[in-house]
């Protein structure tokens, strides 16, 4: 289990500030991650890659001379931020375009395109390339569906080394995904992983037991079998990936690099002990290994197990993968020394501009900052359960992603009010701080849903029941427009879509907000209970539907908390005003 920390919801932050104190002579520290701490050459690609963290040296132990030019780094096991993504790629920007590189998981797809195209907008070059190395997450037929695990090394490698020799972007782009089609990787788990501050791993095996095909993100495996040997782990590992050869080649006299990847836990001898017989077994297939790695890659955490990736080389291939690097975590051949750059990387803070609002809008801001605090309250609360429910079949990670993004956007809030903020920009500015500090797939929704709210109450009068209704109403819009979830697929747009038609009848039918809330916020609440009864469709959680039956969405569990606990706000907040009121009089 994870030991040393402080605040777990801060232990992502903490880590990236050692992390930059530690390798400063390769990285420097920019909003959202790290970049080169050396000068490249102009007019190249420049290559950002990003993820969760959780899982170093992914993926700032990549950023250095001939590996990646930044990093964009998510909470743990939670996709950094399109704006995250947006910083690094900025200040990692050499004047060629940017690929942007990444895992095939549904958060980090939806981020790193919505940067992607922000960065278009902007007139810069900007591409992607999502791996999908992992042949247990989805059968050859649906090979775009798979997840990036420990081959992510094999195509940021090579693109980074194409990107380094100045090629151009159609060019760097092409052969990553050469490089991604041409790499398989397998994996298997003893133990779960233990995020910090939680009490229990995200997924157990029981004693005796190995999970096959897990995820790293703790996303269970999809099979058992008992311990094997060493030698027999090996066969294993080896004989699942040579049922995948790529298209067109063949193992007589084919080139890979073998990486045995240990997840945390396995100890580097023990991986050396399966490798040997790794190396037998590639030789008697007839295959040439070249440059092979054993150790840490991709890791998650705290995990007890083991992956093997074949990377199956071509000549430009080789000779990129063998192109000399230098990064914190990954090092090859001699590169020559460049110019360290300027400063320390991190933009000066610009401080919102607050615009003009009327005082009915400035005291509707008071109310919003008390509900996002009652939000704050009821996340922090329930924080271990959400994480425990989200770990039945997905990551673990949904409770310290509220948390992070809730308390964000207090602070937003609380800075917007001071400043007199009306009810619209206190709503706006809440949003961006916890899309931004939550990252992952939640933290963008709750972003989308609270300026939602913002842009339908507005800064020029109080918000009124119809307004808030509205608000809830293209929230669900943006919502499901985005992830494109509908009502069934376990999410939280099962929560939100009847709480929206139930709030929209009871103030057509001409209830206060506090009273149509209070009806609303009853179907929230049964909503969220009938989502044990559904397998997920969407996201991690998806490959394991079976495994989450009986259990609800953790999404949908902390959303229903949320609308019950801005209920009781507004009838406490009722109850003094009224009594304000008499006091008054």
């Amino acid at each position: 289990m994870t030991r040393l920390f402080n605040e777990p919801a801060a232990f992502a932050d903490e880590m990236i500030e050692g992390f930059v104190a530690s390798h400063g002579s390769w990285v420097k520290h920019v909003s959202g991650g790290v970049v080169r701490n050396t000068r490249s050459t102009p007019g190249t690609v420049a290559l950002v890659i990003g993820g969760g963290s959780g899982h170093y040296p992914a993926f700032a132990g990549l950023v250095g001379q001939g590996l990646a030019h930044g990093a964009a780094m998510g909470n743990l096991f939670a996709s950094p931020s399109a704006q995250q993504v947006y910083n690094v790629a900025k200040a990692a920007n050499n004047g060629g375009g940017v690929l942007l590189g990444y895992g095939n998981y549904a958060g980090d797809v939806l981020h790193f395109n919505q940067a992607q195209d922000r960065l278009r907008k902007e007139g810069i070059d900007c591409r992607s390339i999502a791996v999908t190395d992992d042949v247990s997450s989805a059968p050859l037929a649906e090979r775009t569906k798979r997840r990036g695990i420990a081959g992510d090394l094999t195509v940021f490698k090579v693109a980074a080394a194409a990107a380094e020799a100045g090629y151009s972007m159609d060019a760097v782009v092409e052969i990553a995904d050469r490089a991604n089609h041409r790499t398989r990787s397998f994996g298997v788990a003893f133990t779960g992983c233990t995020l910090p501050g939680a009490d229990h791993p995200l997924f157990s095996v029981p004693e005796g037991r190995m999970a096959v095909g897990m995820g790293i993100h703790g996303e269970p495996g999809i099979d058992e079998t008992d311990i094997p040997t060493a030698d027999e782990l090996a066969e294993l590992l080896v004989a699942k990936l040579l049922t995948e050869v790529p298209e067109g080649l063949g193992t007589k006299g084919a080139r890979v690099v073998p990486i045995l990847n240990g997840l945390g836990s396995v100890k580097y001898e023990e991986l050396f002990v399966v490798y040997r017989r790794l190396a037998q077994l590639l030789a008697e297939a007839g295959l040439e290994a070249v440059d092979p790695q054993v150790g840490e890659l991709v890791t998650s955490f705290d995990m007890a197990g083991t992956s093997l990736t074949l990377f199956w080389l071509d000549d430009e291939l080789e000779s990129l993968w063998k192109a000399p690097a230098d990064a914190p975590a990954f090092r090859r051949g001699a590169v020559t020394a460049l110019e360290a750059g300027d400063g320390d990387g991190e933009p000066a803070e610009v401080e919102a501009v607050i615009p003009d609002a009327t005082e009915e809008s400035r005291a509707g801001a008071v109310r919003v900052l008390a509900a996002l605090g009652a939000a704050k309250a009821v996340v922090d609360a329930n924080a271990d359960e959400l994480g425990r429910i989200d770990a039945i079949a997905g990551d673990g990670d949904h409770g310290i992603g509220m948390e992070r993004g809730v308390r964000a956007a207090v602070e937003a809030a609380t800075d917007a009010v001071a400043r007199g903020a009306g009810a619209a920009t206190t709503l706006h500015l809440a949003a961006d701080a916890w899309a931004d500090k939550a990252g992952g797939t939640s933290g963008a929704l709750w972003g989308m849903a609270l300026r939602a709210v913002g842009d339908a109450v507005g800064d020029s009068k109080a918000p009124d029941a119809g307004a808030v209704a509205a608000g809830i109403a293209g929230a669900a819009a943006a919502i499901m427009d985005f992830g494109k979830a509908k009502p069934g697929d376990k999410t939280l747009v099962d929560v939100l879509v009847p709480f929206r038609d139930a709030l929209a009848s009871a103030v057509g039918a001409g209830k206060s907000l506090t009273e149509a809330w209070a009806a609303a916020a009853m179907t929230a609440e049964q909503a969220a209970e009938d989502t044990a009864q559904l397998l997920p469709l969407m996201g991690r959680a998806r490959p394991h539907a079976e495994k989450s039956l009986g259990t609800p969405d953790a999404g949908a569990v902390s959303m229903a908390l949320i609308i019950r606990a801005i209920h009781n706000t507004l009838t406490d907040l009722n109850a003094t005003e009224r009594t304000t009121l008499k006091e008054r009089a």
